[in-house]
């Protein structure tokens, strides 16, 4: 692949975003803590040798991050618009995984041939839908993982800790650190 895969990180306005984290780190407001579970996962997609390009979906709060504004108020619609702009493969990945080694999403992305996607560490979310060739067609929300493999996705279920934890509960962000996200750096 010469031009790289371009990453689709969504992201809601960050008094919106992670719900179930509020109060989860008393050093760090909300909003505080949303960017900094955004930063680090751009930072370590960005770190990939397979990642040519990274575009932030919804909320432009990245600086220095290409951004595209969500038009639909809906994540798979303005994932769907966002995959129809660019060219080249194209994969869609969560705002909230923090702890995530470049390797693994690099050995990931190097396994999709067609379209495929990396559940959640529950196995029921999403946390990486791909395509090198063809719609990208996201189904994310609850019970995406079953939504995607339904649709035509190759599900991958490799070793990859840090790919598949995404942070949704004070117990994941417990967790992402454990992996060795560092909230001290923030």
């Amino acid at each position: 692949m010469s031009q790289g895969w371009t990453i689709l990180v969504p992201l809601k306005p960050l008094d919106a975003a992670k719900s179930r984290l509020r109060g989860a780190t008393p050093s760090l407001s909300h909003q505080e803590l949303v960017l900094a579970l955004a930063r680090a996962t751009v930072a370590a997609a960005s770190a990939s040798e397979a990642v040519g390009r990274i575009v932030v979906v919804g909320s432009d709060a990245l600086a220095g991050v290409e951004h595209m504004p969500d038009r639909h108020g809906d994540l798979n619609a303005a994932l769907q618009e966002a995959a129809l702009l660019v060219s080249g493969p194209v994969a869609a990945m969560p705002a909230d995984l923090p702890a995530l080694r470049p390797d693994e999403l690099t050995e990931a992305l190097r396994l999709i041939d067609e379209r495929g996607f990396v559940p959640d560490a529950e196995g029921t979310g999403t946390v990486l839908l791909a395509s090198a060739r063809g719609p990208l067609r996201p189904q994310f929300g609850p019970g995406s993982a079953l939504a995607h493999e339904r649709s035509g996705a190759r599900r991958l279920d490799g070793d990859w800790p840090t790919l598949r934890r995404d942070v949704d509960t004070p117990a994941d962000l417990d967790e992402a650190l454990r992996l060795g996200w560092n909230l001290s750096r923030v």
